[in-house]
């Protein structure tokens, strides 16, 4: 194994790269992600390298994208999907939701859909109307889809090879204002078995900073936030933990449940808005099982509930280190 510091958008890059060298049936597909190498630049290279075969650029038409996926799948390939922006999977979303999150169950198993379907989401860019949404939870409740998302480079590589090699639909979302966030990623060396070293389970949260007092629970560009208000916190002699979800479907309760038992308080963090947000699921689920543990209400900081505001104001609705203290301020306060 070889270890290499990579911004997020490179780790996905090198993932990419590792399952189409690993698997002659995975595809890449979207628009721009071929020549253009991705308006990110995220595909960038994987034109040159495997060709017009295997990366596809297509028109602009979400529908029709998702829906020659679910073909490709049915015939044997497992196509990893890119849409160029959050705010473009809508005219993809009957075909996700009515199709590809239905067709195993609808075949009582007989039928894979294999189809990965990337996601770039989330604020933070200074872009345009529908360029900056997070409609993850929105995914999260339709049965029959995994919803995932990482926060470093080292779960971009590991959590995308997962969920390519998964029989069923998953929504990868890529937190984009991350992704030139550098971390270290460890990578396989080349030759090597493609479920090599897999550093964990893709629906397995993780602990990413140990405490005490409080738990912080968020997933994808949120867990950074997140860790800023954990050691802004340490300065006033408060112990915050912070728990990186990176699964929001299905959601791993227990290791939620470990640490609120251990810290008796919790507050969950994501960009998309409260109102019957991922947060909503999880603060009911905590209640129901932590109820004799708790200390406090689980508090919930998150976008507000209106549209995407435009760009110069966007640091006003996105929840920031400001919020995050306050709701900790808050939970600490019962």
């Amino acid at each position: 194994m070889a270890v290499q510091k990579l911004p997020i958008a490179k780790a996905i890059n090198e993932s990419l790269r590792t399952a189409l060298e690993n698997d002659p049936k995975v595809l890449v597909m979207g628009e721009d992600v071929g020549k253009l190498g991705g308006v990110f630049r995220v595909t960038d290279g994987l034109y040159k390298d495997f060709g017009e075969d295997r990366i596809i650029d297509t028109p602009l038409a979400e529908s029709g994208i998702v829906g020659t996926a679910i073909g490709l799948a049915l015939r044997g390939y497992r196509p990893v999907v890119e849409i160029q922006f959050d705010g473009f999977v809508f005219p993809a979303y009957d075909q996700i939701v009515t199709q590809l999150a239905k067709m195993h169950a609808r075949a009582l198993g007989k039928v894979k859909t294999p189809v990965v379907i990337r996601i770039p989401y989330g604020g933070g860019i200074g872009a345009v109307e529908h360029h900056s949404e997070s409609p993850e939870t929105l995914f999260a409740h339709v049965p029959g889809l995994k919803v995932v998302s990482p926060s470093n480079a080292n779960d971009a590589y590991w959590m995308l090879q997962q969920a390519i090699r998964s029989d069923d639909p998953v929504i990868f979302f890529e937190p984009k204002r991350r992704y030139w966030d550098k971390g270290e990623v460890t990578l396989p060396d080349s030759g090597s078995a493609a479920g090599e070293a897999v550093p964990r389970d893709l629906h397995k949260a993780v602990v990413a900073r140990e405490g005490v007092d409080l738990t912080l629970a968020a997933y994808g560009p949120m867990v950074k936030v997140c860790l800023e208000a954990a050691a802004a916190a340490e300065e006033e002699g408060k112990s915050l933990e912070v728990l990186d979800l990176r699964s929001i479907s299905p959601m791993d309760f227990d290791t939620v449940q470990t640490s609120v038992e251990k810290t008796r308080r919790l507050v969950v963090v994501h960009e998309a808005p409260v109102f019957l947000g991922s947060g909503a699921e999880l603060a009911a689920r905590i209640t129901e099982r932590c109820f004799y543990h708790l200390e406090a209400p689980v508090l919930r900081v998150g976008g507000y509930h209106a549209p995407y505001p435009p760009a110069r104001l966007e640091d006003e609705y996105l929840p920031g280190l400001d919020r995050v203290l306050d709701a900790v301020d808050r939970s600490l306060a019962y």
